[in-house]
């Protein structure tokens, strides 16, 4: 090499070395990131694959499969699908901050697609890295069986109050076709099955009735009742039941997420307890982040509650989560909420 242009080389790089230790403003030097973990996105899903089972023609069948996000960085969902239409895909938050989670739900489509039916949804991520995640997903939809409704949805229900559905169902091939057991686990749900048709063409109607208990305790319930049949192919036949059992008193939203701030910043977000009649809360509790979370105390009794809770960050980065018990003159079960924040040093505090 000519010894002229291997002096300017060593030359140039020594002018980039201080370069780089010295750039303007005192700004640090750009250091890249090593890529992340292959897998990172895999990580997320605690299974990858799912198996919806025998199903009735008409029925709810749905998965809701949690992921949180356990990498510091921020996670973005850019698209979901299925390679078949006979499963359907939603994801009801596609951005999720550390440690904040979501439910992907998969609905099988039971009235237009019978049979075996086997696909892959893919979910594709484009934050912190590029990735794609195959999760294979396999059902079969039974013809001779069928339920109407599709399942037990009962919704809200007031804790402490007896409710029931009521749904149909019908058997068509074999005339002599029975309903021997019916098996639920959980203990605040009961299910009773009565014959209500049997009819020369093979047909045989029964009536299901599936009650959820007073003793059915405050928030959401997701069960499964089976029915078992005397069909030595398929003796199973899975019936969802879902709802919600609200309490005397409740908290919304039941996280407050404050988001991404900036160290130091007070970013104030509204609380609200409801209540069958009026109260007052006396106290707000959390031993985790105290001197964090600042709550002002409405002093009037009211059916409705609006509380203004600050949240103080602190100066170190990072994911700030509690859980808060709300204490009210009225019960003597308490009502909890959760907070989220990140402390991310590039925000900016508002002035």
């Amino acid at each position: 090499m000519n010894r002229t242009l291997f002096t300017c080389l060593l030359g140039l790089v020594a002018w980039a070395s201080t370069a780089r230790a010295q750039l303007p403003n005192g700004q640090p030097p750009v250091v890249v990131q090593p890529a992340p973990d292959p897998q990172w996105a895999e990580k997320l899903f605690p299974k990858l694959d799912h198996d919806f089972g025998t199903i009735a023609k008409g029925s709810e069948a749905k998965l809701r499969l949690k992921i949180t996000n356990i990498w510091q960085q921020t996670v973005h969902i850019r698209a979901a699908g299925t390679t078949c239409k006979c499963f359907q895909v939603r994801i009801p938050k596609d951005t999720l901050a550390s440690l904040e989670s979501t439910e992907i739900e998969v609905t099988v489509d039971t009235q237009k697609f019978s049979g075996e039916r086997k696909s892959t949804m893919m979910i594709t991520f484009d934050r912190p890295a590029y990735a794609e995640v195959p999760i294979p997903l396999m059902a079969y939809i039974r013809n001779d069986v069928g339920l109407t409704p599709g399942g037990a949805m009962f919704g809200n229900v007031p804790k402490g109050q007896e409710m029931q559905k009521k749904i149909q169902v019908s058997h068509v091939g074999r005339p002599d076709w029975k309903i021997t057991e019916l098996i639920c686990k959980s203990p605040h749900i009961e299910a009773k099955a009565t014959e209500t048709g049997r009819f020369n063409n093979g047909t045989t109607n029964y009536e299901l009735v599936v009650i959820v208990k007073p003793s059915c305790p405050a928030g959401e319930f997701r069960e499964q009742v089976t029915i078992v049949t005397d069909d030595a192919a398929g003796p199973q036949i899975p019936v969802m039941v879902e709802g919600r059992i609200e309490p005397d008193y409740y908290a919304t939203p039941e996280i407050l997420d404050f988001g991404v701030v900036a160290p130091g910043a007070e970013v104030t977000r509204n609380l609200v307890v409801r209540g069958r009649r009026a109260f007052k809360v006396t106290k707000i509790e959390s031993e985790m982040t105290a001197g964090t979370f600042e709550a002002r105390l409405p002093k009037e009794g009211k059916i409705t509650q609006i509380i203004p809770i600050t949240l103080v960050a602190p100066t170190t980065p990072g994911a700030v989560t509690d859980e808060f018990t709300i204490t009210v003159d009225q019960s003597d079960e308490p009502v909890r909420f959760k907070a989220f924040a990140r402390v991310d040093p590039a925000r900016q505090a508002r002035k």
